[in-house]
Formats: C-alpha cells, structure tokens, sequence
C-alpha cells in the first residue's frame, strides 16, 4: 500500500499524508471514536477527487470527507483516506442577489459567508454553536440546524441544487426535477440512472410507503436525522399528490459522506431578521418546569428557544472567557430558557416582550425572567454556545458523552419524554446534562461517564439502547441534528424496522456499490462501543513533569481535555487569537486540536524510555508560539503553551538543544555582556556585515533587524535618579519589576513608565530582583525558569500586598507572575497570593482611574486618533479594555481597539528563519493591514516589545507602548 500512495502522492495536485504524525491528528474528531485513517489529503480540485474515488475503488479502501471535523458521532473517522476539503474547496462562487441564492464550495465557513451576505441584506439562516468554523459541506452532511431552526428551519430546507462526483468517478448535479425531468433521468443508462430507478421502484410501492410513513417521524418534526431521508423523497409529486418536485437535495442532505462527494452547493437565503431584538431569560426550580413552558412559549413568535441546565452553568463559572457572561444569572437555577424575539420596531418588540412575559408568568413555573437587549443577547448566546467545549473542562476522566445528545420529539410530548429519560438516567444513577434547542423538540442530553472503564463503555450502550427505545416510543428522531455516524447508526434497524432498514441499505448500495464513501456511517454500522478513543482499562501511563499540571489530574489529562470541538480553527474574520499558525497555514496539523491529539496520542502509545522524545511531537508543536489564546479562548481551556514548555524540557533530555535555542534562552546574559560595552555591542549588531554575519550563525531571518542594547539600562537611570521617585507623600507606592526586555533594550518605555507614575504623584519601588525568565520558558529550559520563578516569589512574597502591588511594563514578563509561576513555585501559598497582586501597568492605572486617583484634568485637551493592539498574553490572562479605558482618559483621544489576534512575532519565533514568513503572514492576517490604513498622524498602540519590533518590520511603523502614549499626554506642569 506504501508503494500505491507514493504514486497517488505523485498524481495529485493536492498534498497526500501518510506518516505517524498526520495520521494520528485525524484519527478523532469531536466524538469519543478514534481510528487510525490510512492516509489524509488536502485534494485542490475536482481531478483530485476523481483520482481518490478511482484509487479507493482499485485498492479496497474508503474515503472519509471532512471539512472542520467537528462531527459529535464520529463521522469524520475511519481507516481510509480522510479527504479535508477545508483548505481549498472554499469559494464563494456566486451570489444571486436577485434570487436570494448562493452558489459556494463546501470548505466555506458559515459565519463567514454570511459576513459576506450581510452587505447585501441576506443570510443563510441556519446554525451551529460551532458556526464560526463549521462548513457548508458540513452541515449538508448532517443536516444542520441550530438555535434558528424554529424560524429558518434545517440545512435540508435551504438546500437547493448541488454538484457532486459519484462512485464511479461521474460528475452529477442533483436539483428539482419536474415529473418530465425525472422520467429522461429513468432513461440514463448509467450510475445516475440506476439511482433515479432505484428510487422509483421503491417509492412507488405501496407497501413500502406505508412503512414509511409508519416509521419516520411526522413531518412537523423538522429536526429528524435518523437513517436516509426517503421519507421526503416520499413526499413528492412523482409518488404523491403533493406539489413539491422531487429533488434528491433532499437526501443528499443528512447523508453524512456516504452516498457522493459534493463540490458545490446552491443555498436558498433569506433576508436579515428584524433590526430590534430582545431576549427573555427565563429562570426555572426544576428540568420539569422548565420543559413544561416550552409549549406555552412557542406559541409567540420566538426566532431562538434554547435551554441550558445548572451543569452547564456551573461549568462557566471557571470559564476565564465566558465567567463574566453570567451577568443575567439571578439564584441557582436549575434550567434557563433562552426565549428570543425580534421586530422591525422597538414599540412592536415591547408588546411582544410584555406578551411573553404575561405568558411566561401566568403559568407559574418560573422564578425570575430577566430581559435582555443587543449585547447582552450576543453574551448570553455565546455562553450557551459554548455548553460543548465547556463540559470538556471537567476535571478528570468522567466526562458528558454525546451518545443520546441528538434525540427530538414533538413538543406536545417533550415534556412526558424529558420525564422518562430522567427516570432512565436515575435508574442507572447518572446525573444527565440537559441543554439545546428546546423549541425544535430538541434536548441535548448526556450521561457523565468514564470510558476508560469497562463499566462505563458498558453504560454507554445500554443508555444509548435504552434511550433508543424510548425515543420509538415517542416517535421521534434518535438523531436530530447531529446525525447517526458511529454512535446511533447501529439503532437505526430498531428505529425503523426492517423493511426500510433494508431499503436504506439499497438506497446506500445503489450510490456506492464499493462502499468507498465513509462506510458504516448509516447502514451495515460496527458495534457502537468499538473503536473508542481510549482503551478501557488501560494502564495509564506515569509522566512526571516538571511543572505543576496538577489543576488537570496531570499533563496527560490536560492535553486529553480536548474533546475536537475544533474552536481553534476560527477564521480570522471570527475575532480572538487562536490559533494564529493555523489562520496562516490552514492546515490542521497546526491546530491547537491537532496538538493535543498527537500529545495524547504518542504520550500515551509510545514505548520509549522518554514518551516526549518523538520527533512527530516537535513537528507538531514547531509552530505553536505559545500566544496563550488557547488558555482562554479554548473551551475547554487546553493550555497548550504550558504543555509546549513542558515538552520541550522532556525533549531537550534525549536531544541536545541547538546553539540558537540555547542563545535565545540566555539572551539576557547577552545582553548584559553587551551592556557594558554599549557603543560596540550597538555598532556589531547595527553594522551589515557583523550583523549579517551574526544572523548567519544563530539562524537568525536576513530580513529582519536585530534588537541592539540601550546606553544605559532602565535600572542604571532609576539608581541614578533614586531621590527623584522617592516621593514623600505619594498617593500610593508601587514595587515596579524592570523586566529583562525593558532593562536592556527597551529603555525608553521604562523611562516613560517611571517618570509617568512620579508625575502623577505614585512612589515606585525597585528591589534587586531576577529576570522574569520568559526566555528559558519559551525555549523550554524550565530548570532555569523554575530556578529564576522562585527566586522572585521568595524575594516579593512578603513585599507585595493589595496595599502596594507589583506592576510592569512587558506584558509576557509581569504576567508570568499569573500564569507560569503558579506550575513552577515550590511554594504554592507564596505563589498564589502574589499573583492576586501582579498587573501590567495599564491594569493598575486603570484600576486608579476607577477610583478617582487619576483624572483626565492631569492630562491633554489636544486632539489624537490611538489604534491599540495588545500583547496575546494580554487577551488571555487579563483583557485590552484596561487599555482602552487608559488611553480614552484624555477628553479628546480618540481610541480603537484593532482585532489584530496575534502579531506573530512571539519573541524569537518571528527572528528564527524558517519561521520567518509563517510570523508575516499572521501579521498581514490582519494587524499589517490595518496599521497601513491608518493616516500617518493615527498613533499605534502596542504594549508588547515584540509586537513594536513586528509592526516596525511589516509596516515600517513606530508603535508606542501606552505609556509612552500617556506620559507625552501630561499637561506640562
């Protein structure tokens, strides 16, 4: 087979994947499954496709299609090629304005697509909580829906013609056919053709439409996902008295992979909800009340009801991203209806707030029901959406399994439905997950269990089996979004009896009679509690680290937090930081996801003395910066910076570090050497030749220009000036850290800082301390790091109170105290306590603001247009509004945050050569851009001193820390 793929890797114009390392990130997705594909291809064009399909077909393997692989059933999982159409297959053909259609190809993200629309008025109404990566390939093929579906319905609904390659290698377009148009496809004497007669041989039989309509669900469920969509076929004019045409669009969707491979996409769009909305948090004592108001609520026009339970609540109560979202939360609720209405005017809205809330009220059910407005509703929304990724965040293996998540009912029994499944869940003494789509029949529900035990695997069949039955009870959808994949696919005989189970198994056949197309999805499924993603029982492996990773019950089981819900494949239009090497590359291997699946895969398989001393594990982690976005914009919080520093100490035990590894990590000895020799260390790295020459020995980029020494170091000045900042009556004192960036190269930024404190009246203290050790961490020489951490937690332990706080200038050194300290101290008290009390300056100027100590009278009335971009580490252990605020202080500045992500710079990634242009190009993602927008008179913000360097060499702009921004706005004394 080895030989087979060097020759299709030759053919394609696509890359094809077949090493350990790729192989590894694609063996899950977002389910519980794992399994280990044959190779994995980022095909280019149409021609690549049909060369797959023909190589699957000659050597007896599958194709799996993927687009962002955040498949919940394991979908996206098998041993085939997996076929990722995510990085190339993503145009926007065309937009029918007039028609209110789009033509796309399925790797465009959904959010995105409709960031294009919105211009125009439209948008394509359905959604996922993962909209802002999922794709339109994706929700295709599971028929998605999301929070809108009671207003915009399913994918399915939308989805009005596509083009697709066959089995056999054939181009086909499916669309509406009139019954003319479908006799001349009975006469096509090929695979196109054999499907049409398929169709008509079955569909027109009485029997079988009988078992149909007996089996499926009624059509007023529209979340119904479970087996083929032969139902809708069913229903039209070709097999009915209906009107509707048939349109195979309408099987396609929901198919999940197995029947074609789609190329294009034709969607029905509908134009932008009403301006005004509100949203009606509706508080309940009990899962029972709260699922007996959904049918009262329903009957207003609701455009969203969602529902959340205290599990998931409690989850975002150690969310640093999502804690502050829980603004509206009144008691302990034990469940939240999330009740959305919308009108084109703000009397109309009103009347139908205060309509529900009669409603909502007048049953007695609730306790509280606070309204929300504009975006209060977005940060409400997005604390549900993240319900997924957050209960990856429970501490230690037992975890919520999608296996049940998916099932819908009708509304009028949700309610008795909702009470059975409870007595089912108590029965097994499981204390269920209950959240989703409320309005659609929809709960999502999941049973906390630990598959790494033979018990609990147990547990998850019979549950699911149980629940399965339950739901034929009700006659409803074992799968109502999410779709059948490796966990419900083997229920479906049961859901519909055999007799159409046989047909879907024909309809599966006709389309594929090799089985190429993602085998075992639908029908002729594996046991569903084989192919799990950990083995039951397993021995766990001992990993000792140095850092503390006791906060996730050890290293191991922080990288296994993961659950693939994929939020780091977010596109840059989406906002945030993570993950800026993937937003470059666009390919997965680049992924925080795809991190922390090769960690938990080599780290756990592997025979080595050493489990880090994979060569996989540093081709993996090669690109990750360490930006920390993952920290916090990760649900699930998977640190993956932490488990880099980690990983890069274990490796550097079997494999010496590099001359240049060991340079950067000891850049601050250098840069003492250099400072006693200020003119020639400053003429070397200035001077052509010396520097290049210097480049050339510490792989440093030719492009980039080296950071040279100042004259005098930032604590020389305050030695020399001690007396001037000894303030006699200060409004407060100050322990101020001179990191080693702004000691030796950045002077001028500590001078700003210093002499801004002095003239607004705050005493600055300096004690002789260490460097912060933000080099060694970042190189991963965590044993000179964790040398330096306790050094300065035992020399300002006793110094640092709430009263006088530690505060610097450098954001990824100050913020160290916060962050890496807290796994490298020895003493954990010390360590806690300080970081209570560490802030980058402009979080303590901010915070002086607030209570009246700084004013804007100590400052300028002149005119200024500031554009901020902050330090990452910034983003995610603290926020940029602390700079906002400061720097709105003087009446007339005027003041904007850019959503720039990541600069790319990252200390010495963006110097390194071979990351060179992978640094660039996340700076032009977007912060390149628009610092080049901006007049020459717009004053650039950056508080970081690689961001400076960064903006200096893609934009050839001087950027200014905000205190050098502040300090030139004092009014002159």
């Amino acid at each position: 087979m080895k030989e087979a793929l060097d020759q299709l890797s030759e053919e394609l114009n696509g890359k094809l994947y077949y090493d350990d390392l790729w192989k590894s990130i694609y063996a899950t997705d977002a389910s519980v499954y794992r399994e280990i594909p044959l190779a994995v291809c980022y095909p280019e064009n149409e021609e690549d496709l049909i060369r797959l399909i023909n190589f699957a077909s000659r050597n007896k393997t599958s194709l799996i299609p993927r687009t962002a692989g955040t498949s919940l059933a394991g979908q996206c999982t098998g041993d085939g090629i997996v076929v990722d159409v995510s990085k190339h297959f993503t145009d926007i053909i065309k937009v029918d304005h007039r028609n209110k259609t789009v033509t796309v190809q399925p790797g465009v993200i959904r959010d995105d697509l409709n960031r294009r629309l919105e211009k125009k008025g439209l948008f394509f109404g359905p959604n996922t909580s993962t909209s802002n990566r999922c794709m339109i390939g994706g929700m295709v093929g599971n028929n998605s829906s999301g929070t809108t579906s009671i207003k915009y319905g399913t994918t399915r609904d939308k989805l009005l013609s596509l083009k697709a390659i066959l089995s056999d290698g054939t181009r086909v377009e499916f669309r509406a056919l009139t019954a003319t148009e479908f006799q001349e496809k009975l006469e096509l004497k090929n695979l196109e053709g054999d499907i049409y007669r398929l169709f008509n041989e079955k569909l027109s039989e009485k029997s079988n439409q009988e078992e149909i309509r007996e089996n499926y669900p009624p059509s007023q469920l529209h979340r119904r996902n479970t087996g083929y969509a032969i139902d809708e076929l069913l229903n039209s004019e070709i097999f009915t008295m209906a009107s509707l045409p048939f349109n195979l669009c309408r099987l396609i969707a929901g198919s999940e992979g197995t029947l074609a491979f789609i190329t294009e996409i034709t969607l029905q769009l509908d134009e932008l909800p009403p301006k005004y909305t509100a949203m009606v948090a509706a508080h309940y004592n009990s899962i029972d009340a709260c699922m007996q108001a959904v049918v009262p609520a329903m009957k207003h026009s609701l455009f969203t009801c969602e529902m959340m339970d205290k599990v998931i609540l409690d989850c975002t109560k150690n969310s640093l991203k999502y804690r502050d979202n829980r603004f509206f939360i009144e008691g302990d609720p034990q469940g939240i209806l999330m009740l959305e209405l919308r009108s084109d005017t703000e009397v109309e809205l009103q009347k139908q707030v205060q309509e529900l809330l009669e409603t909502l009220e007048s049953s007695d059910l609730g306790y509280a029901f606070p309204v929300l407005y504009d975006e209060q509703i977005d940060l409400a929304l997005e604390l549900r959406k993240a319900g997924l990724g957050l209960l990856g965040n429970m501490k230690g293996d037992r975890k919520a399994v999608a296996c049940i998540e998916d099932t819908a009912v009708a509304l009028p029994v949700l309610a008795d439905y909702i009470s059975d499944f409870s007595k089912i869940m108590k029965a097994y003494d499981q204390q269920a997950v209950y959240y989703a789509h409320a309005g659609a029949g929809e709960i999502h529900l999941r049973p906390i269990l630990n598959l790494k035990k033979t018990e609990d695997v147990s547990l998850f069949r019979s549950i699911t089996k149980d629940v399965a039955v339950l739901v034929k009870k009700y006659n409803g959808s074992l799968s109502g979004e999410h779709g059948d994949g490796r966990v419900r696919a083997e229920f479906i005989e049961l859901m519909f009896g055999k007799k159409v189970y046989g047909i879907l198994k024909e309809v599966k056949n006709v389309f594929d009679p090799e089985n190429i197309f993602n085998p075992g999805k639908i029908v002729d499924a594996p046991a569903m509690d084989t192919s799990l993603r950990y083995t039951p029982d397993r021995e766990e492996p001992e990993i000792e680290t140095l850092m503390d990773f006791s906060d996730a019950d050890g290293l191991l089981r922080l990288a296994e937090k993961c659950n693939g819900s994929g939020d780091c494949r977010k596109s840059v239009e989406a906002g945030g930081t993570m993950c800026p090497s993937y937003r470059a590359t666009k390919d997965e291997k680049d992924t925080t996801r795809a991190r922390a699946n090769a960690l938990r895969e080599f780290l756990t398989n592997s025979d080595k003395p050493n489990r880090f001393n994979h060569k996989e594990l540093k081709e993996v982690l090669d690109l990750c910066i360490s930006c920390k976005g993952c920290k916090s914009e990760c649900p699930s919080n998977v640190d993956m910076a932490a488990l880099k520093a980690e990983f890069q100490h274990q490796y550097h035990k079997s494999n010496k570090p590099s001359f240049r590894d060991k340079a950067f990590a000891n850049i601050t000895q250098q840069n003492e050497r250099a400072s006693k020799f200020p003119k020639i260390s400053r003429f070397v790295l200035s001077n052509g030749f010396t520097s290049g020459l210097a480049k050339k020995v510490l792989g440093v980029a030719s492009e980039r220009e080296l950071p040279v020494v100042a004259r005098q170091t930032l604590r020389n000045y305050y030695e020399n000036k001690k007396d001037k900042f000894d303030i006699s009556d200060p409004v407060k004192s100050v322990y101020f850290f001179i990191d080693e960036f702004t000691n030796y190269l950045d002077v001028e930024v500590g001078k700003d800082a210093m002499n801004l404190l002095r003239k607004l009246n705050y005493k600055i203290i300096v004690v002789n301390h260490p460097e912060s050790g933000r080099s060694q961490i970042s190189k991963g020489f965590l044993d000179t790091a964790k040398k330096l951490a306790n050094e300065n937690i035992s020399i300002f332990k006793d110094l640092v109170t709430d009263k006088i706080p530690l505060i610097g200038v450098e954001p990824s050194a100050i913020l160290s105290f916060r962050d890496e300290y807290l796994r490298l101290s020895e003493d954990k008290n010390a360590a806690t306590g300080l970081a209570k009390n560490c802030f980058i300056i402009e979080e303590f100027l901010k915070k002086e603001i607030s209570v009246g100590n700084i004013t804007a009278e100590q400052f300028t009335g002149r005119k200024a247009i500031v554009k901020i971009h902050a330090h990452c580490h910034q983003k995610a252990l603290s926020n940029s509004s602390v700079t906002f605020d400061l720097l709105n202080l003087p009446k007339n500045y005027k003041v904007t945050v850019i959503p720039s992500g990541c600069c790319g710079m990252a200390g010495s990634f963006g110097y390194e050569k071979e990351h060179y242009e992978i640094s660039m190009r996340i700076g032009e993602n977007s912060l390149f851009p628009a610092v080049r927008k901006s007049d020459d008179s717009v004053i650039i913000s950056a508080n970081g001193t690689s961001c400076r360097h960064q903006i200096k060499d893609g934009t050839n702009r001087v950027a200014l820390h905000p205190v050098t921004i502040l300090y030139r706005a004092l009014k002159k004394s």
